[in-house]
Order: C-alpha cells, then sequence, then structure tokens
C-alpha cells in the first residue's frame, strides 16, 4: 500500500521522468549525463564559456524555490464564497508561489490562458519578498500580522524583481496546456528584463508580440507624459498552434447582434429576403456614425448565406493577370474578362470561389462578374496590437461596482481583458483563466461577462495575496481591509449584476430567438495555510525545541489538526492526488462511518478509526477507483493486511495517509 507524503507535485522528478522517457541513453545509474544529452540535440562541448546568458544574482536560489515542494494546503472557505456547490470558479487568497506549486497535480497542462498585472518595480510597493528557506513559514508569519508593501525592501532593484517573478513564471508554465497562451502587463521600467525573463521560461520561439494600451496621464511628469504600458505574449508551444492549425480571430464588433438578428428576421418572416434586408437596415440605422459597429452597414444584401455586399474588385491587382474563360451560370456564355485580367490565377481557384458563393454575377455574360464578401464568413479579424481602453475609463467603470467609493487604484479594463480571452479561447470547452496577481479581480469579472454575452462555460481561478489596505485610503474607510476582500466583493456584486442582466434578456427573448444559458458568477474561496495533518505540518521546528518536537510527535497519533475539518482534509488530498478543487464532494454513511465521496465515487476517503475489513469492503461495492484510508485508523494490522488483499482482488487502489 503506497502511503501519501503530503507533499506538492515533485516537479524535479516529473521532468527527469519525461527526459528519461525521449533520451534514456542519457540516464547512468540513475543520473543524468547533461553531456551526452547536448550531444544527442546536436550541441556539441566546447571551452566557450563566452556564451549568451541571463544571469542576475540570486538566479539559481530562485529556480530552486520554483521546484521545492510545498506541505501547504488550501482550506475551503464556504461562507466568503457564492454558490460553492455548484460553480466551477475558483478564488484563492495566499501567496502564489505556494498556491502555484499545490495546484501542479491537478491542474498540470490544464490551463488554457494566463493573464497577469504583477507589481511593477517602482521601489516602494513590493509585498512578495520570499524566504529562500521556508516560503510558506514565511507567508504564515507575514499574514499574521500584515502584508503590507513595505518602501525599505529591496523592490526597487531589479534583482529582487526579477526573483520573485522567475519561480512564479517556472510554475506558470507548468500549468498551461501545449496550445496556451499568456498575456502579462508591464510597464517601462522592467519590460526589458520581463522578455529577457520570458525568453528563458517559454522559449523565444513562442514570443508572439508586444500590445501597447493606454493609461492615465501624468501633468507632472518631468519630460514626457508617458500614456502607455505593455502586455507581452507568449505561446506555450508555438509548433502546437502551428501543428493544429489554430487560428485566433476576434468578433468583429456587432457581427453577433447582426447573426442574431438575421435568424429571428429570417424565421419572422418565412426567409422573406426583402423583408429580411428591412429589418437588417433598421438595425443598421440604430446605429451611430462613430459606433465600432457601424462598418458592418456596408453588408446590405441578404439571401440564405446571410447578408453580404458586392465588392467588386473581381481584376487581378496592377493588371497582367491571367485571363481565362468564365462561364456565366444561367446563359452558359464566357463572361466578359476585366481588362486587368482575373483576380485569382486559374479557372480552378475561380471555380471554387464561385462554388462557395463569392462572385456575383450579373443578368447576362456581359456584365462583369463581382466579388461577394459575406459578412458571415468574414466576421472574424486578427487582433489589432493597440486597441486597448483608455484607463481613466476602466478606473471609472470600477467606481461604478463600489457605489463609486474609490477603492482600487489603476484597475484594468474588463472590455480589454474580456477581449483577450475571447481571442484565445472556445467559449464551450470549459477553458480555464488563471491570474495569479490578481489583484482587484478583473479577470474574474470579464470571464463572467464574457459567458453572459456568448453562452459560453470558460472558467476562472484568481490567486490573491491578502495584502493589507492603507488605513488612510479609501477602501480601508468603506471597510475592505485587504486586497483580497475587495476583489471577492467586486466579484460578488459584478457576479449578481451579471446574472440580473443574463435572466432579464431572457425574459425579453424575441419570436424564434434562443435563451442563452445562464452564466456560472459563483466561485468556491479557498485560503493558503499550513497542512491539516500535523504528520504533514511542514513549519520547520526549531534546534532545541525539545519539548516542541515531541508534542509534535505524540500528535501525529492524533492525525488531524484541532481547527481542522474533516472536509479541510478531503479537499488537501484531493489537491495533493491530482483531483480538481471543483470536484463535486458528497458525504455518505457506510457501516455508520462518515465517508467522502469525490466525483461520483472516483475517489470515497474515510478518516475515522476502527476501520475493518468488513468495512472496507462495503466501500468497495461502491465500486471506486482509488479508496483513502488514514493508517492509523485501522482497527489492528490484520484488518489493515485484509484491506489490501480485498482492494488488490477488486482493482482498487488504496493509499494512506
Amino acid at each position: 500500500m503506497e502511503k501519501m507524503d503530503g507533499l506538492s507535485m515533485n516537479i524535479e522528478a516529473e521532468a527527469r521522468d519525461r527526459l528519461r522517457s525521449v533520451f534514456p541513453e542519457c540516464f547512468a545509474e540513475g543520473q543524468l549525463d547533461i553531456d551526452k544529452l547536448l550531444t544527442m540535440c546536436g550541441e556539441y562541448i566546447t571551452n566557450d564559456f563566452e556564451k549568451y546568458k541571463f544571469e542576475w544574482h540570486g538566479k539559481g536560489d530562485a529556480m530552486k524555490l520554483a521546484q521545492r515542494r510545498s506541505a501547504g494546503c488550501l482550506r475551503p472557505c464556504r461562507e466568503e464564497s457564492v454558490n460553492f456547490d455548484a460553480t466551477q470558479n475558483l478564488y484563492i487568497e495566499g501567496d502564489n508561489l505556494e498556491v502555484l506549486k499545490l495546484l501542479q497535480t491537478a491542474y498540470f497542462r490544464q490551463v488554457k490562458m494566463i493573464y497577469i498585472d504583477p507589481p511593477y518595480n517602482t521601489g516602494n510597493d513590493f509585498v512578495y519578498e520570499d524566504d529562500f528557506t521556508d516560503p510558506l513559514a514565511k507567508y504564515l508569519e507575514v499574514t499574521s500580522q500584515a502584508t503590507k508593501s513595505n518602501p525599505e525592501t529591496m523592490g526597487r532593484f531589479h534583482t529582487a524583481w526579477l526573483n520573485m517573478m522567475y519561480p512564479r513564471l517556472r510554475l506558470a508554465a507548468n500549468l498551461l496546456r501545449d496550445d496556451g497562451v499568456v498575456f502579462i502587463s508591464i510597464d517601462d521600467a522592467e519590460l526589458e528584463n520581463l522578455k529577457k525573463l520570458c525568453n528563458e521560461v517559454f522559449g523565444e520561439e513562442n514570443f508572439v508580440a508586444c500590445l501597447v494600451y493606454d493609461k492615465n496621464r501624468k501633468n507632472d511628469a518631468k519630460y514626457f507624459s508617458v500614456g502607455h504600458e505593455y502586455m507581452l505574449v507568449y505561446f506555450k508551444s508555438a509548433a502546437t498552434i502551428a501543428e493544429q492549425g489554430i487560428i485566433f480571430r476576434a468578433n468583429k464588433e456587432g457581427v453577433d447582434e447582426v447573426k442574431a438578428e438575421f435568424e429571428r428576421l429570417r424565421k419572422l418572416h418565412n426567409d422573406d429576403w426583402s423583408k429580411v434586408n428591412e429589418g437588417l437596415k433598421a438595425l443598421y440605422a440604430s446605429w451611430s456614425e462613430d459606433d465600432e459597429r457601424k462598418p458592418l452597414a456596408r453588408f446590405t444584401r441578404v439571401d440564405e448565406k446571410g447578408p453580404y455586399r458586392d465588392d467588386g474588385n473581381i481584376s487581378w491587382p496592377g493588371g497582367g493577370g491571367p485571363k481565362y474563360e468564365v462561364i456565366h451560370p444561367v446563359t452558359g456564355k464566357p463572361c466578359k474578362c476585366p481588362d486587368a485580367g482575373w483576380r485569382f490565377p486559374n479557372p480552378q481557384r475561380m471555380q471554387e470561389e464561385i462554388d462557395n458563393g463569392r462572385v456575383v454575377f450579373g443578368a447576362d455574360e456581359t456584365t462583369l462578374p463581382r466579388i461577394r464578401r459575406n459578412l458571415f464568413e468574414a466576421d472574424k479579424q486578427v487582433m489589432r496590437s493597440v486597441t486597448f481602453s483608455y484607463a481613466q475609463t476602466a478606473t471609472t467603470e470600477f467606481n461604478k461596482i463600489f457605489d463609486n467609493v474609490r477603492v482600487f487604484e489603476n484597475p484594468k479594463s474588463v472590455d480589454d481583458i474580456k477581449r483577450i480571452i475571447g481571442y484565445v479561447t472556445i467559449s464551450k470547452d470549459n477553458d480555464i483563466i488563471l491570474d495569479f496577481f490578481s489583484g482587484s479581480a478583473t479577470t474574474a469579472h470579464a470571464v463572467m461577462q464574457l459567458n453572459a454575452e456568448d453562452g459560453g462555460n470558460r472558467r476562472f481561478i484568481c490567486v490573491q495575496l491578502p495584502e493589507l489596505c492603507d488605513e488612510k485610503s479609501e477602501a480601508y474607510k468603506a471597510g475592505y481591509k485587504t486586497i483580497c476582500e475587495i476583489g471577492k466583493e467586486r466579484i460578488r456584486r459584478a457576479g449578481a449584476k451579471i446574472l440580473a442582466e443574463a435572466e432579464e434578456t431572457n425574459l425579453q427573448v424575441k419570436l424564434g430567438e434562443v435563451e442563452k444559458p445562464l452564466p456560472d458568477v459563483g466561485f468556491k474561496v479557498f485560503k493558503l495555510d499550513s497542512s491539516n495533518l500535523k504528520l504533514w505540518d511542514g513549519i520547520p521546528v526549531g534546534v532545541g525545541d525539545g519539548q516542541l518536537y515531541f508534542d509534535k510527535v505524540r500528535n501525529v497519533i492524533d492525525g488531524v489538526k484541532d481547527d481542522r475539518s474533516p472536509i479541510d482534509v478531503v479537499y488537501e488530498l484531493m489537491l495533493k492526488l491530482g483531483v480538481p478543487l471543483t470536484c463535486e464532494i458528497e458525504e455518505k454513511e457506510v457501516m455508520e462511518k462518515t465517508v467522502y465521496s469525490v466525483d461520483g465515487d472516483l475517489l470515497l476517503f474515510c478518516l475515522e478509526r476502527d476501520i475493518t475489513a468488513e468495512f472496507v469492503e462495503a466501500m468497495a461495492e461502491l465500486a471506486p477507483a482509488k479508496i483513502i484510508l488514514a493508517e492509523m485508523g485501522f482497527a489492528d494490522d490484520t484488518a489493515m493486511a485484509n484491506a489490501h488483499y480485498i482492494l488488490q482482488d477488486r482493482g482498487i487502489e488504496i493509499k494512506l495517509v
């Protein structure tokens, strides 16, 4: 029987196993022969030490910190959650370094998109000061007092900022799917270093773009009022994106609205295209001239394929194009050829366009054919690099959520984040969006809003350090003691508004329309803490603390800490076994003992005492894939041995804690 060690995923061992599966010949007596590995990859050893490298003081320690396993846990907080039992969204309160470690097993290569807006290196606002010896103990120590920015820390130096970012990006990269995308907001101070860092973590070949977006101007700027910031974009694997033929396209503004109205009108008027056309023109007329949707009004004609426009551009650009016969579909005679030659290089290519309904013919062959542009075929576009909102607008919209009280400085725009989420995710694919510098929870808001608009089922994971608000701030005066309290309240308020609007929209569904599914606006709250099990408590015992050490060993017998509940333990074990935190948990009774069933009896947990072979037999009747029991819970050694053989015969795995 395998016994759990209570630690997060062993990233180093997992990496070695993957490497050994590809290059077994590079391992001898369990050790990696790095020279042989380099040779296998065509990198031959030389004595040239003057190679290009991105180095800084502490980089090696930062790498070790990323790979150091965590003994912590994430404790559920039902009272601060919304729709805890049904929601697929997570809000995690804690140091993102430890949280990312704990998410490794359950969410390894499961995240479609990461967006983060990390703290910029301003020199006076740097709260992520890691302890290389024991990061979890450092976090618990700090949060028991105050997690507050300290202007005297090393945050002003590039080194400290890089040491903070490097392990977090390493861990985050593990969570991204092979077709995943990461977006990172940054300003001028660390843009250069962040790009070098991302080139190392994600690979230079996976760089996609450096986007530019607006921010508040400063009238007191010394030389230039810099009114922009940046967003670096990287693929997890550009090769995977290419192999799978993934093409990212953004919805043209207003296309979904036109498509919905077109479907409604055609059903209402039984495909009477003149009436459908009149209805669409009325929709176009309702838009102002400066509306971003207005260009769609050029699609003035309509048939069963939807709105289209006569583009007219059938000739070869610049002249001198190919000339061949194009037969008119009604008269059967060759059409008039443009003087510049046909736009398409050969008759076969032209016929493809005709067959696909992209060529408009005149009444007879004497009229030059024209190109037809179908709105619903061209409803997507490549995202422009400078398309982002004015920062003051984002602040104004955010303040409205909190009754015009300024509880957070410089929030990101919901529309901006919604736009990039919509660009790289698929609405119905249960895509996970991760933000581990959640701040005011703009990402969560954007996911809920986008799902409400397109009927999607995307889900978010937000992680935020419970940094204290300044006692002089408007947030503190309004009753918000930490950034986490602001973020959670923002999700509650925004979610309630989004849900109410979705319900109202469904009440006003027009004839022929289908109600949209109501968006998931709930979220489960979890908080980082030390292990629930005394045996797994990773907080080091100091040298000379003899009584403390004795108490710790003695307390192992009792198992669970006094202030922890069985459900706390179940969630800890789930996560460390690789089961997502959103899986359903059901409490059952088996032979008068409490059993926790996870994901429809996929896993069964029982942490009670006096476990007998008969009880294990009864649990096995539920046909789980895995049973988890407390080692100290068995009535005796015979009961433990019998449990092993009973479950082995049934093909059920057993794990002990």
